[in-house]
């Protein structure tokens, strides 16, 4: 069975013989949505992170608030939170969930000329919240891209990624 490389099953066995399953479709192959009633309500966290190259000059205008459009960092941790509430209407399977928690931090990065951001998610359902992670960790990258692009065309996202997750039936996995 191939494992991204650093992956850890903490709580879980995995099958090298189990054939994996897509879940979002049907006996007849047609996208559904995953009935999840008989699923017991976990406590559940995803933390997805991506990041934003661009040139040193972008990075410095950033930390010093010198953007016509405004404070890039904020806006854009805002963006993040506001995507993970609305995951469910822009990925078409998914379900609305009641988030408990979100953090989207941005981490200006000198020596990579880059923005990484982190998002973490929490709810306690019973469905996971790895998408609510990653639509933050893209929504935010992507704003701060509208917000710069005026003065840096060659941005460049890259490496949105789920690092860990857990709770439910795959308990913990960490992915990084």
């Amino acid at each position: 069975m191939w494992r991204p490389e650093g992956l850890r099953y903490n709580d879980i066995a995995v099958s090298e013989d189990a054939t994996p399953q897509l879940t979002h479709l049907d006996a007849a192959g047609r996208p559904r949505m995953v009935d999840i009633s008989a699923k017991a309500d976990t406590a559940r966290q995803a933390i997805a992170r991506g990041s934003v190259y661009m040139k040193p000059q972008t990075l410095a205008l950033i930390q010093a608030g010198r953007l016509a459009k405004g404070d890039v960092l904020a806006v854009a941790q805002v963006a993040g939170v506001m995507a993970a509430k609305k995951t469910h209407e822009l990925i078409p399977l998914c379900h609305p969930l009641l988030l408990t928690d979100i953090d989207v931090q941005l981490e200006p990065d000198e020596k990579e000329s880059a923005l990484h951001i982190t998002a973490s998610v929490r709810t306690t359902g019973k469905t996971g919240v790895e998408m609510e992670a990653l639509t933050a960790v893209a929504v935010a990258a992507l704003t701060v891209y509208d917000m710069c692009k005026a003065v840096d065309r060659a941005m460049r996202i890259d490496k949105v990624r789920l690092v860990r997750k857990s709770g439910g039936k795959s308990g913990r996995i960490v992915l990084e």
